[in-house]
């Protein structure tokens, strides 16, 4: 585990685990590196050098009171990758991460990177509007940005039900996976996660997914009740220039985790 110090003095946490061809991890909103634990274990152990960080503002990366917003979080990756020096990289993304991944491409190009992969991602824009009429409508938001600054402990703990799809009848909620979201959601700054919502909800990464030149795996939930499939993979893999739709029939948000042997064969197909 390290740390590197940014270009405006933030200090980003990251995990960098093993040897060989590197994926670097981007988790989604409100967590940390953490999320891709089981995912950085198997594909560690299957010969990959693996690498997750912590967004500024969560996890145990800086709680700056400025710069939460997707250009600064890309340019903080850019730092990062640059920083370790990763080449031939493949870059994985959930929810919020997956914007961070288009943006950091859409910022800085492919030189260093050889696949992306996009999970439960929120490009290319999760806001309802007269030409994205699939999006989800902006009062949303304003609850999630209400929840967050009055009553933060809570509003994560509910989010976990719909998260993972623990409300839909007959699903078996596991209180493990509940307690860890909340942990790594509590560990982040509570200005960071306000501002975020932002970035993921009302950014549009349109042009930057044009501009991921290389082969794209889009993976998704059709029950996801987060990110909303119609807006979002089903509209990406037609923009991106070598993007391909894989659909976890009934899987929810947060299907990297609740379906992990399913999910990492899946991008192992797709990297071998």
């Amino acid at each position: 585990m390290g740390t590197i110090e940014t270009k405006d003095g933030t200090t980003i946490f990251y995990k960098d685990w093993g040897s060989g061809q590197p994926i670097l991890f981007s988790h989604g909103w409100p967590l940390s590196g953490d999320a891709w634990d089981t995912q950085m274990l198997f594909f560690g152990q299957n010969g990959y050098r693996v690498i997750a960080h912590d967004r500024r503002g969560h996890g145990r990366s800086d709680q700056p009171w400025t710069g939460n917003d997707m250009d600064q979080y890309a340019d903080d990756l850019a730092e990062l990758i640059e920083k370790l020096d990763l080449k031939d990289l493949i870059l994985i993304g959930h929810s919020t991460g997956g914007g961070e991944v288009a943006r950091y491409i859409g910022r800085h190009g492919t030189s260093r990177v050889a696949r992306v992969v996009l999970v439960g991602a929120v490009p290319p824009l999760m806001l309802k509007t007269d030409a994205n009429p699939e999006g989800t409508p902006i009062e949303v938001f304003d609850a999630i940005r209400q929840g967050t600054a009055l009553q933060r402990a809570q509003f994560f703990l509910d989010l976990t039900m719909p998260f993972y799809g623990f409300n839909r009848d007959g699903a078996t909620e596991q209180p493990g996976l509940r307690e860890k979201f909340w942990l790594q959601g509590m560990a982040g700054s509570i200005k960071g996660h306000y501002d975020c919502v932002h970035e993921f909800s009302e950014v549009d990464y349109t042009e930057d997914l044009k501009k991921i030149d290389v082969p794209a795996l889009v993976i998704h939930g059709s029950d996801d009740q987060i990110v909303p499939i119609a807006a979002s993979a089903e509209k990406a893999v037609r923009i991106l220039p070598r993007g391909t739709l894989v659909v976890f029939e009934g899987g929810q948000h947060g299907l990297a985790e609740l379906e992990p042997e399913k999910f990492n064969r899946t991008v192992l197909d797709f990297l071998a």
